[in-house]
């Protein structure tokens, strides 16, 4: 008897798995500090482990339309912008309707978003195509300023448009290098995955954490994870002792680092691009 023949994913589908994929991953990683972890729900009073996971699921048809706009307009321009904004504004619909208006995932659908779709064009330049996508100014944007917005006016931060902007400096510079560092030092999967969070949180004006704690709580947050990974990183018994008081104190501070969390969820996508493609 023939076997069955299974689906053959297309490019699209299979970039929306790794973007998928990502988020889970991300969330699933403990123990992170003040964030949505196995442990608990970090500082948020309206999240939870398996609303992370509904919420990164409901975002694949997202990813995957935007990953066909890419490969439908084959290049970089406006029409291809407008298009990302649309499906990512009609993405983040379907994200609040499954997470009951509760927002889990709207910094990643920026830059997950973006990064999925200059991945489709090619996953050679990803970061580049995604940082020229990003300084195009889509026309049918409302134009209210999220809270990541207003705050990184109001302290001068580099938000997440900026950091799309920019090629993704905190990923680039900071979590990929970072995570593969620890791989070559074994210190095991998770360990690299949470050094690599800690590598984006030493630098990172962190705009959900300005928002929540200000700027005492960002130098909380900074001087906290470069003390980790000075310790040795978090697969050395100093290192953790150094991420349990700096999950103690972002806690005291009610001081989520949901923005370097968003940028860790990018590093993994973007690691996972490396020979797949």
């Amino acid at each position: 008897m023939r076997a069955l023949k299974l689906h053959e994913l297309t490019l699209a589908e299979r970039l929306a798995d790794r973007a998928v994929d990502a988020l889970i991953d991300e969330a699933d990683l403990s123990p992170k500090p003040a964030l949505v972890d196995r442990r608990g729900n970090g500082a948020h009073d309206d999240l939870h482990l398996g609303l992370m996971h509904a919420s990164a699921l409901s975002l694949w048809p997202m990813f995957k339309e935007m990953a066909e706009a890419a490969l439908e307009f084959g290049e970089v321009g406006l029409p291809l912008r407008e298009a990302l904004g649309r499906l990512g504004r009609e993405g983040e619909q379907a994200m609040l309707a499954t997470t009951g208006g509760v927002n889990t995932h709207r910094g990643a659908i920026w830059a997950l978003g973006l990064l999925t779709a200059a991945a489709a064009l090619d996953s050679r330049n990803v970061t580049l195509n995604a940082a020229r996508l990003a300084l195009l100014d889509d026309r049918f944007a409302p134009r209210p300023m999220s809270h990541g917005a207003q705050v990184a006016r109001r302290y001068g931060a580099r938000g997440a448009r900026e950091e799309a902007q920019l090629g993704f400096p905190s990923v680039v510079q900071r979590g990929l290098p970072q995570l593969r560092k620890s791989r070559l030092q074994n210190a095991g999967e998770q360990n690299a995955r949470l050094d690599a969070l800690l590598a984006i949180m030493t630098e990172l004006a962190d705009t959900c954490v300005l928002y929540r704690a200000g700027p005492e709580g960002l130098r909380t947050m900074q001087r906290g994870a470069q003390a980790v990974l000075n310790a040795g990183g978090s697969a050395t018994l100093a290192g953790r002792r150094q991420l349990h008081a700096l999950d103690t104190q972002l806690l005291a501070l009610n001081a989520s680092p949901g923005g370097a969390a968003d940028l860790l969820a990018a590093c993994l996508f973007i690691d996972r691009l490396d020979g797949a493609f």
